[in-house]
Protein backbone atom coordinates (compact mmCIF):
# COMPACT_ATOMS: atom_id res chain seq x y z
CA UNK A 1 0.00 0.00 0.00
CA UNK A 2 1.10 3.56 -0.73
CA UNK A 3 0.27 6.11 1.96
CA UNK A 4 0.54 9.85 1.29
CA UNK A 5 0.83 12.43 4.06
CA UNK A 6 -0.31 16.03 3.50
CA UNK A 7 0.17 18.26 6.54
CA UNK A 8 -1.54 21.32 5.09
CA UNK A 9 -3.98 20.35 2.30
CA UNK A 10 -5.95 23.04 0.51
CA UNK A 11 -8.80 23.96 -1.74
CA UNK A 12 -7.47 26.02 -4.64
CA UNK A 13 -10.00 28.56 -5.93
CA UNK A 14 -8.84 29.56 -9.40
CA UNK A 15 -10.42 32.70 -10.90
CA UNK A 16 -9.84 34.28 -14.29
CA UNK A 17 -10.17 38.08 -14.44
CA UNK A 18 -9.68 39.99 -17.73
CA UNK A 19 -7.95 42.91 -16.05
CA UNK A 20 -7.20 42.95 -12.33
CA UNK A 21 -7.68 46.37 -10.71
CA UNK A 22 -6.43 46.74 -7.14
CA UNK A 23 -8.86 48.51 -4.81
CA UNK A 24 -11.80 47.81 -7.10
CA UNK A 25 -14.50 45.17 -7.53
CA UNK A 26 -13.29 42.63 -10.08
CA UNK A 27 -15.59 40.10 -11.70
CA UNK A 28 -14.37 36.67 -12.76
CA UNK A 29 -15.18 35.43 -16.26
CA UNK A 30 -14.33 31.86 -15.34
CA UNK A 31 -13.58 29.94 -12.15
CA UNK A 32 -12.52 26.47 -11.10
CA UNK A 33 -11.97 24.62 -7.84
CA UNK A 34 -9.22 22.07 -7.24
CA UNK A 35 -8.70 19.95 -4.14
CA UNK A 36 -5.08 19.33 -3.33
CA UNK A 37 -1.89 19.68 -1.38
CA UNK A 38 1.26 17.84 -2.41
CA UNK A 39 0.49 14.42 -0.93
CA UNK A 40 -3.15 14.67 -1.99
CA UNK A 41 -1.97 15.41 -5.54
CA UNK A 42 0.18 12.28 -5.48
CA UNK A 43 -2.83 10.18 -4.42
CA UNK A 44 -5.03 11.74 -7.11
CA UNK A 45 -2.57 11.00 -9.92
CA UNK A 46 -1.84 7.50 -8.59
CA UNK A 47 -5.58 6.79 -8.73
CA UNK A 48 -5.71 8.12 -12.29
CA UNK A 49 -2.95 5.64 -13.17
CA UNK A 50 -4.72 2.73 -11.50
CA UNK A 51 -2.62 2.53 -8.33
CA UNK A 52 -4.52 2.63 -5.01
CA UNK A 53 -3.30 4.66 -2.06
CA UNK A 54 -4.53 5.98 1.24
CA UNK A 55 -4.37 9.74 1.87
CA UNK A 56 -3.79 11.01 5.39
CA UNK A 57 -2.81 14.23 7.12
CA UNK A 58 -4.92 16.91 8.80
CA UNK A 59 -8.35 18.27 7.82
CA UNK A 60 -10.65 20.75 9.55
CA UNK A 61 -14.05 22.38 9.15
CA UNK A 62 -16.38 22.55 6.17
CA UNK A 63 -13.54 22.90 3.68
CA UNK A 64 -11.86 19.79 5.05
CA UNK A 65 -15.13 17.87 4.72
CA UNK A 66 -15.48 19.04 1.11
CA UNK A 67 -11.92 17.97 0.28
CA UNK A 68 -12.37 14.54 1.84
CA UNK A 69 -15.74 14.04 0.11
CA UNK A 70 -14.11 14.86 -3.23
CA UNK A 71 -11.33 12.32 -2.68
CA UNK A 72 -13.73 9.61 -1.60
CA UNK A 73 -15.88 10.36 -4.66
CA UNK A 74 -12.77 9.63 -6.72
CA UNK A 75 -12.44 6.24 -4.99
CA UNK A 76 -9.43 7.31 -2.95
CA UNK A 77 -9.27 5.86 0.54
CA UNK A 78 -8.85 8.54 3.22
CA UNK A 79 -7.75 8.33 6.83
CA UNK A 80 -7.24 11.95 7.91
CA UNK A 81 -6.98 13.38 11.40
CA UNK A 82 -10.01 15.66 11.83
CA UNK A 83 -9.16 18.75 13.85
CA UNK A 84 -11.55 20.22 16.40
CA UNK A 85 -11.09 23.86 15.35
CA UNK A 86 -10.45 25.99 12.27
CA UNK A 87 -10.81 24.98 8.65
CA UNK A 88 -8.66 23.57 5.88
CA UNK A 89 -7.13 26.47 4.00
CA UNK A 90 -8.38 28.04 0.80
CA UNK A 91 -5.83 29.32 -1.69
CA UNK A 92 -7.07 32.02 -4.07
CA UNK A 93 -5.33 31.91 -7.46
CA UNK A 94 -6.06 34.95 -9.64
CA UNK A 95 -5.17 34.70 -13.30
CA UNK A 96 -5.19 38.01 -15.17
CA UNK A 97 -2.34 39.94 -16.81
CA UNK A 98 -0.14 37.92 -14.47
CA UNK A 99 -0.54 35.42 -11.66
CA UNK A 100 -1.56 36.59 -8.18
CA UNK A 101 -1.91 34.03 -5.38
CA UNK A 102 -3.18 34.43 -1.84
CA UNK A 103 -2.58 31.23 0.13
CA UNK A 104 -4.41 30.53 3.36
CA UNK A 105 -2.54 29.76 6.56
CA UNK A 106 -4.36 26.62 7.68
CA UNK A 107 -5.74 25.47 11.04
CA UNK A 108 -3.99 25.11 14.38
CA UNK A 109 -2.69 21.58 15.03
CA UNK A 110 -2.16 20.40 18.60
CA UNK A 111 0.33 17.84 19.97
CA UNK A 112 -2.62 15.46 20.45
CA UNK A 113 -3.42 15.80 16.74
CA UNK A 114 0.19 14.91 15.88
CA UNK A 115 -0.04 11.83 18.10
CA UNK A 116 -3.24 10.86 16.26
CA UNK A 117 -1.35 11.04 12.95
CA UNK A 118 1.41 8.83 14.35
CA UNK A 119 -1.27 6.32 15.31
CA UNK A 120 -2.62 6.22 11.77
CA UNK A 121 0.85 5.39 10.43
CA UNK A 122 1.52 2.61 12.91
CA UNK A 123 0.09 -0.06 10.61
CA UNK A 124 2.67 0.54 7.87
CA UNK A 125 5.18 -2.25 7.39
CA UNK A 126 7.14 -4.40 4.98
CA UNK A 127 6.51 -3.50 1.34
CA UNK A 128 4.47 -0.35 2.06
CA UNK A 129 5.45 3.08 0.73
CA UNK A 130 5.10 6.32 2.69
CA UNK A 131 5.12 9.61 0.78
CA UNK A 132 6.02 12.72 2.78
CA UNK A 133 5.42 15.67 0.51
CA UNK A 134 5.64 19.41 0.94
CA UNK A 135 6.49 21.86 3.66
CA UNK A 136 5.40 21.71 7.28
CA UNK A 137 3.14 24.57 8.44
CA UNK A 138 4.36 26.64 11.36
CA UNK A 139 1.62 25.16 13.56
CA UNK A 140 3.52 21.85 13.52
CA UNK A 141 6.90 20.89 15.00
CA UNK A 142 9.64 21.43 12.42
CA UNK A 143 11.05 17.94 13.05
CA UNK A 144 7.77 16.16 12.22
CA UNK A 145 9.18 14.26 9.22
CA UNK A 146 12.17 13.10 11.24
CA UNK A 147 9.92 11.86 14.02
CA UNK A 148 7.78 9.93 11.54
CA UNK A 149 10.81 8.40 9.84
CA UNK A 150 12.39 7.46 13.15
CA UNK A 151 9.20 5.72 14.36
CA UNK A 152 8.91 3.67 11.18
CA UNK A 153 12.60 2.94 10.63
CA UNK A 154 13.44 -0.76 10.42
CA UNK A 155 9.94 -1.89 9.41
CA UNK A 156 10.65 -2.31 5.71
CA UNK A 157 8.69 0.78 4.68
CA UNK A 158 9.88 2.60 1.55
CA UNK A 159 10.15 6.32 2.32
CA UNK A 160 9.58 8.92 -0.39
CA UNK A 161 10.46 12.49 0.56
CA UNK A 162 9.53 15.41 -1.68
CA UNK A 163 10.65 18.38 0.39
CA UNK A 164 13.26 21.11 0.37
CA UNK A 165 16.12 22.51 2.43
CA UNK A 166 16.48 21.16 5.97
CA UNK A 167 13.34 19.00 5.70
CA UNK A 168 15.04 17.00 2.96
CA UNK A 169 18.53 17.14 4.42
CA UNK A 170 17.40 15.81 7.81
CA UNK A 171 15.48 12.96 6.16
CA UNK A 172 18.55 11.59 4.38
CA UNK A 173 20.00 9.58 7.32
CA UNK A 174 16.80 7.48 7.29
CA UNK A 175 17.71 6.12 3.84
CA UNK A 176 14.67 7.31 1.84
CA UNK A 177 13.88 5.14 -1.16
CA UNK A 178 13.30 8.24 -3.28
CA UNK A 179 13.91 11.96 -2.99
CA UNK A 180 12.76 14.40 -5.67
CA UNK A 181 14.23 17.89 -5.65
CA UNK A 182 14.20 20.06 -8.74
CA UNK A 183 17.56 21.31 -10.00
CA UNK A 184 17.22 24.66 -8.19
CA UNK A 185 16.41 22.92 -4.91
CA UNK A 186 19.29 20.51 -5.43
CA UNK A 187 21.69 23.40 -5.93
CA UNK A 188 20.30 25.22 -2.91
CA UNK A 189 21.17 22.26 -0.69
CA UNK A 190 24.85 22.60 -1.61
CA UNK A 191 25.09 26.36 -2.22
CA UNK A 192 25.70 26.04 -5.97
CA UNK A 193 23.88 26.48 -9.27
CA UNK A 194 22.87 23.22 -10.95
CA UNK A 195 21.98 23.68 -14.61
CA UNK A 196 23.31 20.76 -16.65
CA UNK A 197 22.74 17.02 -16.58
CA UNK A 198 26.40 16.54 -15.64
CA UNK A 199 26.11 18.92 -12.68
CA UNK A 200 22.87 17.27 -11.63
CA UNK A 201 24.56 13.87 -11.62
CA UNK A 202 27.37 15.14 -9.39
CA UNK A 203 25.05 16.52 -6.72
CA UNK A 204 22.58 13.66 -6.97
CA UNK A 205 25.52 11.42 -6.10
CA UNK A 206 26.18 13.64 -3.08
CA UNK A 207 22.60 13.05 -1.91
CA UNK A 208 23.14 9.32 -2.27
CA UNK A 209 26.29 9.57 -0.17
CA UNK A 210 24.20 11.30 2.50
CA UNK A 211 21.64 8.49 2.51
CA UNK A 212 19.19 8.73 -0.41
CA UNK A 213 18.73 5.49 -2.35
CA UNK A 214 17.28 6.93 -5.58
CA UNK A 215 17.47 10.59 -6.58
CA UNK A 216 14.98 11.97 -9.10
CA UNK A 217 15.63 15.55 -10.23
CA UNK A 218 13.18 17.52 -12.35
CA UNK A 219 14.80 20.14 -14.57
CA UNK A 220 11.85 21.94 -16.16
CA UNK A 221 12.39 22.40 -19.88
CA UNK A 222 15.55 20.32 -19.72
CA UNK A 223 13.72 17.15 -18.70
CA UNK A 224 14.54 14.97 -15.71
CA UNK A 225 17.41 12.91 -14.33
CA UNK A 226 17.33 9.79 -12.17
CA UNK A 227 20.37 8.41 -10.37
CA UNK A 228 19.24 4.96 -9.28
CA UNK A 229 20.44 2.78 -6.43
CA UNK A 230 22.90 0.93 -8.67
CA UNK A 231 24.60 4.18 -9.66
CA UNK A 232 23.11 4.17 -13.15
CA UNK A 233 22.13 7.56 -14.56
CA UNK A 234 18.85 7.76 -16.50
CA UNK A 235 17.70 10.84 -18.40
CA UNK A 236 14.37 11.87 -19.88
CA UNK A 237 13.89 14.78 -22.24
CA UNK A 238 11.17 17.35 -21.61
CA UNK A 239 7.80 16.47 -23.10
CA UNK A 240 6.48 18.64 -25.92
CA UNK A 241 3.41 20.74 -25.21
CA UNK A 242 2.17 24.13 -24.11
CA UNK A 243 2.75 24.81 -20.42
CA UNK A 244 -0.52 25.91 -18.82
CA UNK A 245 0.10 25.35 -15.12
CA UNK A 246 3.10 24.01 -13.25
CA UNK A 247 1.30 23.55 -9.90
CA UNK A 248 1.29 19.84 -9.08
CA UNK A 249 3.67 18.86 -11.89
CA UNK A 250 6.34 17.69 -9.45
CA UNK A 251 3.77 15.76 -7.40
CA UNK A 252 2.54 14.15 -10.61
CA UNK A 253 6.10 13.13 -11.48
CA UNK A 254 6.42 11.43 -8.09
CA UNK A 255 3.09 9.63 -8.64
CA UNK A 256 4.06 8.54 -12.15
CA UNK A 257 7.43 7.28 -10.95
CA UNK A 258 5.83 5.25 -8.15
CA UNK A 259 3.16 3.88 -10.50
CA UNK A 260 5.83 2.83 -12.98
CA UNK A 261 7.93 1.23 -10.27
CA UNK A 262 4.93 -0.62 -8.85
CA UNK A 263 4.06 -1.90 -12.32
CA UNK A 264 7.44 -3.08 -13.60
CA UNK A 265 10.11 -2.59 -10.92
CA UNK A 266 12.11 -0.94 -13.69
CA UNK A 267 13.75 2.42 -13.06
CA UNK A 268 13.94 3.52 -16.69
CA UNK A 269 10.21 2.89 -17.12
CA UNK A 270 9.44 4.60 -13.80
CA UNK A 271 11.31 7.71 -14.94
CA UNK A 272 9.53 7.69 -18.31
CA UNK A 273 6.09 7.40 -16.71
CA UNK A 274 6.98 10.03 -14.12
CA UNK A 275 8.09 12.45 -16.82
CA UNK A 276 4.90 11.84 -18.80
CA UNK A 277 2.72 12.40 -15.72
CA UNK A 278 4.56 15.60 -14.83
CA UNK A 279 4.19 16.89 -18.38
CA UNK A 280 0.50 15.99 -18.54
CA UNK A 281 -0.15 18.13 -15.47
CA UNK A 282 1.98 21.01 -16.74
CA UNK A 283 -0.03 21.05 -19.98
CA UNK A 284 -3.41 21.07 -18.16
CA UNK A 285 -5.30 23.40 -15.84
CA UNK A 286 -5.66 20.55 -13.35
CA UNK A 287 -3.81 17.33 -12.60
CA UNK A 288 -2.81 14.76 -15.20
CA UNK A 289 -5.41 12.51 -16.80
CA UNK A 290 -4.50 8.97 -17.78
CA UNK A 291 -5.11 9.46 -21.52
CA UNK A 292 -2.78 12.47 -21.57
CA UNK A 293 -0.09 10.59 -19.64
CA UNK A 294 -0.28 7.70 -22.09
CA UNK A 295 -0.09 10.07 -25.06
CA UNK A 296 3.02 11.77 -23.69
CA UNK A 297 4.57 8.43 -22.73
CA UNK A 298 4.35 7.46 -26.38
CA UNK A 299 6.11 10.65 -27.53
CA UNK A 300 9.42 9.81 -29.21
Amino acid sequence: MICTVTCNPAIDYLVFVPELEAGSINRAVRERIFYGGKGVNVSLVLQELGIPSVATGFLAGFTGSALEHSLQGGRIRTDFVHLANGFTRINVKIRSQGETDVNGRGPEITPADVDALFGKLEGLGEGDTLVLAGSIPDTLPSDLYERILERLQGRGVRFVVDATKDLLRKALPYRPFLVKPNNDELGELFGVRVETVEETAVYAKRLQELGAINVLVSMGGKGAVLLDETGRLHTAGAKRGKVVNTVGAGDSMVAGFLAGYEEKRDYAYALALGSAAGGATAFSEGLAKREDVERLLAQP
